[in-house]
């Protein structure tokens, strides 16, 4: 194990400045979560890699803003800019459940504590920070501002609301994963001072009657509806997220502008996918993988559950409805080398209490690694939110061998015993049939292989429900895939005498599911012997689908009308169903079926 110095860690104080010899800084980050120096947390990442342009550079994690602010003065100028982040989730998502409580932990704060973080990180740093530093430029990243970056439904206060860069007062956002954005930003203002309006994958704001500057995108710019109209016509808002969605999918996108009272925003097209080299390098950066020394003695939740993890790729093209993978990471897949994977792996094995077993090989999608278009050309015109749904793109290569081959050669490290795969495996993959019977053969080995040797116990999918007209709603497959999966599941189990579980996720609420799918879905999961845990209320979240759907009421790709619980009964009615089987819950559910005139589902689930 190696043995680290205070100055193994990016500086978070002055003395810590100090030590490395350093009076004056270039860029300071401020963020929402803890400080840990690992490849999963964006703070780390972003600091690492200015590190690695030979920029001083500090971080000042999770900062008072409720006293004499001190934690904002504390370092200085910085000589470029300050940057900004909610931290690795959505503020909102982080501090309260779809029932609008408060949660009791935050994963990303030290001991768990709530109340290290406001709500809205990104506005309340960059508002403190514009005004104890009027002239230094701030730039905000990260999930938050990510999807915030245009006009937004937002649960929380149910509200529409303006851009995030409108609210903060930016001067300038990254979206998506921003290694690239960041490096280009930082090159460009060692030279000059100024921010520039060209760099892909940057939203800027042009005030008043200012000249909007050229378009670095060849297609012609796409003019959503106002912020204005938005607020005054629902299926307006609904209508705009298609474009907003197609073109943060797309390998060559168009600029996209909103007018916002007398500002307009504008949204620079996507940088194409990194290549694998370029995510080697982020990965690969001299991370201490472990929290700050500050930290000592403390636990912070979402370390313990990644500490002997490592993600495998970025990007999902699944396109599910409700999820904000593909808005932020995009729906390419970019997939590390074996060699850089491997690194990450023998450096697990040598953290002192590090057992054997790691916890997950996985990424956004625990079976997408190395898989991408055979045409890439067909790629480039496609503008499909999803590869998988309706059906599997049959220009998407679904080999699973790359993934079998990392799996066998970090199972043949010294000191792993076991690797599991801790993250959410895509069954429809599974049971897709290739024209290449050599594919055909990779997907039976990866399913037998998964089963038989990567699973702790529990295997998670995540069916979401099992209604085909929920599901097609939320871009999942039909339900029967999941009974063709757990058929293969149990045999395979059977035949090695495995006792292991299969760990179904549902949600309820989703936009287009009815109290009356929910009651199917009740006997449904009754009849497959289910007593669920795993599940999930539906959570509107900026910046997808589901949630302008379920605020507007219209689908936005049809804009036809589409129906969603939104009231606290109408969520409970649904909820209930979840847990047909707690005696608490029965005389509610049997009343519920009644009401609807389904009283035949009542001997279903309670008759002998």
């Amino acid at each position: 194990m190696k043995e680290y110095r205070l100055t193994d860690w990016l500086p978070t104080t002055k003395k810590e400045m100090e030590l490395r010899g350093w009076d004056e800084l270039d860029v300071i980050l401020f963020s929402g979560d803890a400080y840990v120096d690992h490849p999963s947390f964006g703070a780390a990442v972003i600091g690492r890699l200015l590190e690695a342009q030979g920029l001083r550079v500090a971080i000042v994690p999770q900062p008072n803003w409720r006293d004499d602010l001190r934690d904002f003065k504390k370092l200085g100028r910085p000589r470029l800019f300050f940057g900004v982040s909610a931290g690795c989730m959505d503020s909102m998502v982080n501090k309260y459940t779809a029932n609008k409580r408060l949660r009791s932990e935050d994963a990303y704060t030290p001991d768990g504590r709530h109340d290290m973080r406001p709500e809205y990180p990104t506005i309340v740093y960059t508002q403190i920070l514009k005004k104890l530093w009027p002239d230094v430029p701030v730039i905000i990243g990260g999930i938050e501002a990510s999807l915030r970056r245009l006009t937004h439904y937002d649960y929380w206060q149910d509200t529409v609301r303006k851009s995030i860069l409108i609210e903060s007062g930016a001067d300038l956002l990254v979206y998506g994963m921003g290694e690239k954005p960041i490096t280009d930003l930082c090159q460009r203002m060692k030279e000059t001072p100024y921010i520039p309006t060209d760099i892909p994958q940057t939203v800027y704001m042009v005030k008043g009657k200012q000249a909007i500057p050229l378009s670095i995108s060849k297609k012609e710019d796409i003019v959503l509806h106002s912020h204005e109209a938005c607020l005054s016509d629902k299926k307006k808002e609904a209508e705009n997220f298609r474009f907003i969605e197609e073109e943060s999918n797309k390998y060559e996108a168009a600029r996209i502008l909103q007018h916002a009272g007398n500002s307009t925003v504008v949204v620079n097209p996507p940088y194409p996918p990194m290549t694998q080299g370029e995510l080697d390098i982020s990965f690969d950066l001299p991370y201490t993988r472990l929290p700050h020394p500050k930290y000592k003695g403390k636990r912070i939740p979402a370390f313990d559950m990644i500490k002997f993890s490592v993600n495998l790729h970025r990007g999902c093209f699944g396109g599910c409805a409700f999820c904000t993978i593909s808005a932020h990471q995009g729906k390419f897949i970019v997939s590390r080398s074996k060699e850089s994977i491997l690194r990450e792996a023998k450096a697990i094995t040598e953290m002192p209490d590090f057992k054997g077993y790691l916890s997950d090989l996985g990424g956004p999608s625990a079976n997408m690694y190395a898989m991408h278009g055979t045409d890439l050309d067909k790629c480039r015109k496609c503008k499909r939110p999803s590869c998988i749904h309706p059906k599997v793109c049959p220009n998407l290569n679904t080999d699973h061998s790359p993934l079998l081959d990392i799996y066998h050669a970090v199972d043949a490290l010294p000191g792993i015993k076991k690797s599991f795969i801790g993250s959410g495996v895509r069954y429809d993959l599974l049971l897709h049939e290739s024209k290449d019977p050599a594919i055909n053969r990779s997907t039976r080995e990866y399913t037998r292989e998964l089963i038989a040797k990567h699973v702790s116990g529990r295997l998670k999918v995540a069916p979401e429900h099992t209604s085909d007209q929920v599901l097609h709603i939320m871009r999942k497959p039909s339900f029967a895939q999941f009974y063709d999966f757990k058929k293969i599941f149990d045999k395979v189990n059977k035949e090695l005498n495995l006792r292991q579980q299969i760990i179904p996720y549902f949600i309820s609420s989703h936009p287009g599911c009815t109290a009356e799918d929910m009651a199917e879905l009740a006997v449904i999961t009754k009849r497959l012997d289910f007593h669920l845990e795993q599940v999930q209320d539906f959570t509107p979240t900026p910046m997808t689908v589901a949630t302008e759907a379920w605020y507007t009421g219209y689908h936005p790709y049809t804009l036809q009308p589409i129906f969603s619980a939104k009231t606290q009964r109408e969520k409970l009615a649904q909820r209930m169903f979840f847990f047909w089987y707690k005696p608490e819950e029965r005389r509610a559910i049997i009343q519920e079926l009644k009401r609807m005139g389904r009283s035949d589902l009542i001997d279903k689930l309670y008759g002998r």
